[in-house]
């Protein structure tokens, strides 16, 4: 058993068996070498946790690790931070209790970089509250829509980069609101920054989102069909760029059914979610969309889509109509002063840019709808008080060798959340420092206010330089933007800004480059790409295109395309946008108790049990934790209330041992008076000790060792002297109950002789008595049993003599009649209780003389014809029907084909493709008599001229057969059962069906139909029953291996021959030469 695993209501405390340290607060010396070593010896001892004060550094385990079991949850719950070893489940208790008793809303902050286990920590924070709050059906189901919001965030908004399979690519934070008893009443999520450029572009090694390999993988045939999709991956533009289609550890199949199935618990209606495959199949064939450049007649360069197919499939999944389509793929609007607009054609470039836009804004809009759902089934319903926990998953500070716009905008988020935690930390402190009384002292840290306004002040910081050289008229660039800040007075004189025209000696920094000293560490950012990104611009047509678009959510995806609605106004820039959003999020923070898990990851190549020394280092720095760390440290790095502090040491004193009986902060005094402390290495609050230097907390548990042995000593003397009292009493105790048993022994023996000896006399005078009695009946029996005897033979004389002559006429006639109704009662007495059982397939009879052949044969059948009509009366007209059909089967092919046995025990299902919930078939068989079919499956129709074999939908209702296209359901052909004159199978174990249809005048009709399906039987018997029903005739059916058969008017000979009579070839050929027609089965 390791440390993580001591018993449920004895937990192991921070300071107990514990490898390395703890908490950080604690460690000395306090440089970035010791606490990346204390980080490294924690990781490979299994401890993957550890703290900074009342944050968790989480380090990435990258395999399952037995810490998330119910019975670790029930040791955390309820317990102080620093009573067990360090865990999320320990910050989220101590959260989720702050915001129950105390009526304190929080929030927990997860940070990291990809691949460091951010969202499998959220995950952990909302398994141990679900966990900890109460029960019930409603409470049950909030919980439950809260934990499967989970994987469709992940199926829509993860994606596989090169450091981790399962990598957020959006920002999430999520309010769980609670009522006043601590269960949960809904929630609200708000996504930030989605890497919408994922959608139409991946680096090496990474993909796309799940979504779209979840849909080719897991999505039904029909739904492929309706959405007009191919399963392989390899045949779409947005996913082929790179080698990868496929993970190791992840099933794209099953993770499709658990991404639907969480969908429909959240509240999503059927008909949204076939709206949003058809939004995410739309934008993978737009991708595959081409276009080629050719010159206009004023010479300019317009373009030209080459692939109209995909361009036909998009329109019909957006229901617009293809002019739309194209005008907005291929032109664009400008529009001029007094309302007029001038329309132009699109370069290649341009072309292409708008067509990858159009995916990206669909997409991310998709995604902030699906939110905005999500957000409607979990939002609070009940009126009254509310408290409020929230959980942050968002990017880390990320330091790559190419910094861009999406780099610089996480990096801000993270420097607010930098001088959240700081603020806050520091007002804790100081609060804590006031409430008990203790002098507080200046506290000197790197305070990050200056890079923030730096990013963020108005008409003045970075932002507001990006957002102007936008949207200012003229030609702009990113190396204007750049020029634009050496210019400023207050960037470029910032101590935090470099670029290579402030510091032109530094060769290091390139020219389209420029440097923020972050709080983590310095940064590189290149400006390449930061106009764009900023910009974010969808052409208005495009719009106005999907907001004219009859999709159900295209309109409401697309407000700002509204004609009444368009004005001149630009949208607001990504940067503007993103900045209200953390300015949001921060306030929303600054409301709530913040609580921290900073995530780490221990290597690049997602290997347990090792740690890249040099990486964890880089992590450390870009997270601050040393900071941190210098924070918590500047004032007292250790405090405990006085009760747990003299539980512990209380040894170390012989004032207090074994037990202190005045007050405790007295106790407390006198045990620090007798130890060799100096004053100022510790300070005594109202409920709490203080020790400002580790050094003095370890010297405590030093000392606190070295007495343990003692009291091992002293528990073992007296665990000894106890256990051998407890002996002694035991062998007494067994001594007296010895001799009772042996006295009492004694006794019974004495008293059991003399019983015995008067037992013995008593039966020996009992028994004398008895004989005489017996002596004295046997007497009188004998007196009474002749004179009966004499009694019984004059009678008979008497009746002898008076009915001789009668008896001797008569008793032959009698008898004989008596005799055969003996026997006849005993056969049927017999036969009642050796009746077969109630099954209709048992044969057996119970044998019977010659006397009763006939009754015994006429018998057998009144008894089986009553039996089978006890049989029928247990099934329903369905069950019926399914039982004749399988009797028609076994009429038209028992002892007849070779596979008949085979196809007994497997049920007719009808319906084999779910034709009845197909969209399209329901909408355009609405009215028609094929909506009532009672047989639908995909076939291979043998074409009559080369044989080869083509798949159709093939469709038997009440009165005709019809064949239709797979996937368009389009009508082909229909045959009426009255046009059909046999039908022929072979006795093999094949699947070829021949439906000779009569000669007509009817050229559509091109002859008899061959087809091959491995329902052969159960279309053979469908036709033939419902052929029956409609036209009260009786369809021929021949198992035969030779027959003839008429194509276009011409008489075939068709034969079947197989290698293998009682084996079906699961690749048969179809030759037609001449008038031969040869099946190989």
């Amino acid at each position: 058993m390791d440390e993580h695993d001591g018993p449920v209501g004895k937990p192991t405390t921070i300071l107990d068996t514990m490898v390395g340290v703890g908490d950080f607060v604690l460690l000395d010396p306090l440089t970035e070498d010791a606490f990346v070593e204390n980080l490294k010896k924690r990781f490979e001892a299994g401890d993957i946790y550890t703290y900074i004060g009342r944050v968790v550094i989480s380090v990435n385990p990258y395999k399952k690790v037995p810490l998330y079991t119910p019975e670790k949850i029930q040791e955390y719950r309820g317990m102080n931070i620093y009573e067990v070893m360090p865990h999320i489940y320990a910050i989220s208790d101590d959260a989720y209790r702050s915001m129950r008793d105390r009526n304190r809303d929080q929030c927990i902050i997860i940070s990291g970089e990809s691949g460091a286990g951010k969202t499998e920590a959220s995950k952990i924070v909302m398994q141990y509250v679900a966990a900890v709050c109460g029960k019930g059906a409603e409470v049950d189901k909030v919980k439950e829509q809260l934990l499967q919001s989970n994987p469709v965030l992940e199926a829509f908004g993860n994606a596989k980069t090169n450091r981790n399979d399962n990598s957020s690519r959006f920002g999430k934070y999520m309010d769980i609101e609670f009522d006043f008893k601590g269960d949960p009443i809904g929630g609200v999520i708000t996504n930030y920054l989605l890497e919408k450029s994922r959608v139409v572009s991946q680096a090496k090694g990474e993909r796309n989102f799940h979504i779209f390999y979840q849909l080719l993988a897991g999505g039904t045939d029909v739904l492929m069909g309706e959405l007009s999709l191919d399963r392989d991956p390899k045949k779409y533009s947005f996913l082929n760029q790179t080698d990868v289609q496929d993970i190791e550890d992840i099933n794209d199949k099953d993770n499709f059914a658990i991404t639907q199935k969480a969908m429909q618990v959240i509240g999503f209606t059927d008909d949204e979610i076939l709206n949003i495959y058809k939004l995410v199949a739309g934008v993978l064939i737009l991708g595959n969309v081409q276009f080629a450049s050719y010159t206009t007649k004023d010479g300019t360069e317009g373009v030209k889509i080459t692939n109209q197919d995909d361009l036909d499939t998009v329109c019909e999944l957006f229901h617009c109509t293809k002019e739309q389509m194209l005008r907005g793929l291929t032109t664009r609007t400008v529009r001029g002063g007094k309302e007029a607009s001038v329309s132009t054609a699109l370069s290649l470039t341009q072309a292409s840019y708008a067509r990858d836009a159009l995916c990206k804004a669909v997409y991310e809009r998709m995604f902030s709808w699906i939110v905005k759902t999500i957000n409607k089934s979990i939002r609070v319903h009940v009126d009254g008080p509310k408290k409020v926990m929230g959980v942050l998953d968002i990017y880390g500070f990320e330091i790559f060798e190419t910094n861009r716009f999406e780099q610089f905008i996480i990096n801000y988020c993270n420097e607010k959340l930098q001088q959240i935690f700081i603020e806050i930390t520091l007002r804790e402190e100081q609060q804590e420092y006031i409430d008990e009384g203790i002098e507080w002292n200046h506290i000197e840290y790197f305070n990050n206010i200056a890079i923030c306004e730096l990013v963020e002040k108005d008409h003045a910081g970075i932002l507001a330089m990006l957002d102007e050289e936008c949207l200012r008229p003229g030609e702009t660039s990113d190396t204007t933007f750049l020029s634009k800040m050496d210019s400023s007075s207050y960037i470029a004189k910032h101590d935090h800004y470099e670029s290579r025209n402030k510091t032109k000696s530094d060769k290091t920094l390139e020219r389209d480059c420029f440097r923020l000293k972050h709080f983590a560490g310095v940064v590189t950012y290149t400006v390449d790409g930061f106009i764009d990104r900023n910009n974010d611009l969808l052409f208005r047509d495009l719009s106005q295109l999907m907001f004219s678009c009859k999709h159900e959510l295209t309109s409401s995806l697309f407000p700002d395309g509204d004609p009444a609605l368009m004005g001149k106004k630009r949208p607001s820039t990504a940067g503007f946008q993103f900045k209200n959003s953390v300015a949001e999020l921060m306030k929303n923070l600054l409301a709530k108790d913040p609580n921290y898990i900073r995530c780490i990851k221990p290597n690049e190549l997602k290997k347990s049990g090792e740690m890249d020394e040099a990486l964890a280092r880089h992590q450390v720095r870009y997270l601050g934790l040393m900071e941190n760390v210098r924070v918590r440290r500047a004032g007292y790095a250790f405090r405990q209330p006085f009760e747990s502090f003299l539980k512990r040491y209380k040894m170390l004193c012989p004032s207090t041992w074994p037990s202190w009986e005045g007050e405790t902060i007295e106790g407390v005094r006198e045990l620090m008076n007798y130890l060799p402390f100096k004053s100022e290495d510790y300070a005594v609050g109202k409920s709490k000790i203080f020790i400002q230097d580790p050094r003095t907390l370890f010297d405590l548990e030093e000392r606190r060792k070295s007495n343990m042995h003692n009291l091992a000593t002293l528990i073992q003397k007296i665990f000894r002297g106890f256990r051998a009292m407890k002996k002694f009493k035991q062998m007494k105790a067994g001594a007296i109950k010895i001799q009772a048993h042996v006295r009492g022994h004694q006794k019974r023996s004495s008293f059991l002789r003399m019983k015995l000896s008067a037992i013995m006399i008593a039966t020996h005078w009992r028994g004398y008595l008895a004989r005489q009695e017996l002596k004295r009946r046997k007497h009188q029996a004998r007196c009474v049993w002749a004179a009966n005897v004499i009694h019984k033979y004059y009678l008979g004389w008497k009746v002898r003599k008076e009915f001789r002559k009668k008896f001797r006429g008569n008793a032959a006639p009698k008898i004989t009649a008596f005799m055969k109704k003996l026997v006849h009662f005993r056969y049927l007495d017999r036969l009642k209780t050796q009746l077969p059982s109630m099954s209709p397939t048992d044969t057996a009879w119970p044998p019977c003389s010659n006397l009763h052949k006939d009754a015994h044969k006429e018998l057998r059948k009144l008894f089986i014809v009553w039996r089978a009509k006890r049989y029928r009366d247990k099934f329903d007209e369905a069950a019926r029907n399914r039982i004749g059909a399988k009797v028609t089967t076994s009429d038209l092919f028992k002892d007849k084909k070779k596979n008949y046995a085979a196809s007994v025990p497997v049920p007719f299902k009808g319906d084999y493709v779910q034709l009845r919930q197909n969209a399209r078939f329901k909408a355009k068989y609405a009215n028609s008599p094929e909506k009532s079919f009672v047989f639908a499956d995909v076939v291979n129709k043998v074409d009559r001229k080369s044989g080869k074999f083509r798949q159709v939908l093939f469709l038997v209702t009440s009165s005709t057969v019809v064949l239709l296209d797979q996937k368009t359901v389009e009508f082909k052909s229909k045959i009426d059962f009255a046009d059909i004159k046999g039908i022929t199978v072979s006795p093999y174990s094949d699947h070829f069906i021949v439906l000779h249809v009569k000669k007509s005048d009817d050229k559509t009709k091109k002859g008899d139909l061959v087809l091959n399906s491995n329902k052969l039987f159960e279309i053979v018997t469908t036709i033939h029953r419902n052929t029956k029903q409609s036209t009260n005739t009786e369809l021929p059916v021949k198992v035969v291996d030779r027959f003839n058969l008429q194509f276009n008017g011409t008489q075939i000979q068709g034969t079947v021959s197989t290698q293998q009579a009682d084996k079906s070839n699961p690749d048969p050929k179809v030759r037609r030469k001449g008038k031969q027609f040869n099946i190989l089965a």
